[in-house]
C-alpha cells in the first residue's frame, strides 16, 4: 500500500502537535529523586533543549520535502519512528534530572534522526543510509555519511566521522560548523565541556565498537580537552 506524503505528517502525529518553533518546556514534571546521580548541568540541558527544537523543526521541514511523493509502508514506518522520537525526547526532557536522564535523550533524538534520514532516502527511492556515528563536529546534524581526517586548533590530526555538509567543508579546506557551548564566560566546543559528557555518550555510546568512535575515546588527550567519550572504554 502506497501512502501519499501530504498527509502522512498530519495522520501519524495525531494530536501529537510540534511546538510551533518554540522551545520544550522544562521540568513540567520532575522525575523522582536518585541519589547519588550527577544533575544535567545548564549548558548541557540548554543543548538538548536547542536538540530537541531543532529535530521539530526538521521534521516540519521534511513534510514539506515529500509532499505530493507516495511514500512505501517502510517509509511511513520510518516517519513514524521519527515523529515517536520527538514526542519521547519531549517528554522524557519534561522529567529530566540527571545526566543519566540527558544521556538516554541524546540516544532518542539520535534513533529519531537515523529515522528521519531512512524517510528522505526512501522517498528518493535510495536505500536506506548506513548506520553511522553521529557528525562529530554537532551531533544534530545527524548521521555523518564519512569520515574525514580533521584537527582542532592545537591539537593532533584523527579521522572522525562527519556530516555530508561538514565533511565537504573540510575537505576543501573550510571550516566546519562546530557546534559551541557555554562554558563559564566563554563559547567552546561542546567537546571541551565536561558538563556534556553524559550528552556525548547519549549520541555516540551506540557506535562505541566503530574503530573511529574508539579512535576518538583512545585519543582524546590528542584533542586538547576532549574527554567526553572516555566512559565509552570503561565496560
Amino acid at each position: 500500500m502506497m501512502i501519499v506524503a501530504g498527509m502522512v505528517f498530519l495522520a501519524l502525529r495525531g494530536s501529537r502537535a510540534l511546538n510551533g518553533g518554540q522551545q520544550p518546556q522544562q521540568l513540567i514534571n520532575p522525575g523522582p529523586v536518585r541519589y547519588g546521580e550527577t544533575p544535567i548541568g545548564d549548558a548541557a540541558r540548554a543543548s538538548l533543549d536547542a536538540d530537541i527544537t531543532r529535530f521539530g523543526d526538521e521534521l516540519r521541514d521534511l513534510d514539506l520535502d515529500v509532499v505530493g511523493i507516495e511514500l512505501s509502508e517502510e517509509a511511513r514506518a520510518n516517519y513514524s519512528e521519527a515523529l515517536d522520537a520527538y514526542e519521547n525526547a519531549k517528554q522524557a526532557m519534561n522529567q529530566a534530572r540527571y545526566e543519566s536522564d540527558a544521556t538516554a535523550i541524546a540516544h532518542i533524538l539520535e534513533e529519531g534522526r537515523y529515522a528521519m534520514a531512512c524517510v528522505k532516502s526512501r522517498a528518493q527511492g535510495q536505500p536506506v543510509p548506513e548506520r553511522r556515528p553521529p557528525c562529530f563536529f554537532d551531533p544534530a546534524h545527524g548521521p555523518s555519511t564519512r569520515n574525514v581526517t580533521w584537527a582542532p586548533l592545537g591539537g593532533a590530526p584523527r579521522e572522525v566521522p562527519a556530516c555530508a555538509l561538514d565533511a565537504a567543508r573540510v575537505t576543501s579546506g573550510a571550516d566546519p560548523h562546530i557546534r559551541m557551548v557555554q562554558q563559564g564566560y566563554q563559547a567552546v566546543p561542546y567537546w571541551q565541556d565536561q558538563g556534556h559528557a553524559a550528552y556525548a555518550r547519549g549520541y555516540y555510546e551506540p557506535y562505541g565498537l566503530d574503530p573511529v568512535v574508539q579512535g576518538l575515546a583512545k585519543g582524546a588527550l590528542l584533542f586538547g580537552g576532549f574527554s567526553l567519550l572516555m566512559g565509552l572504554l570503561d565496560d
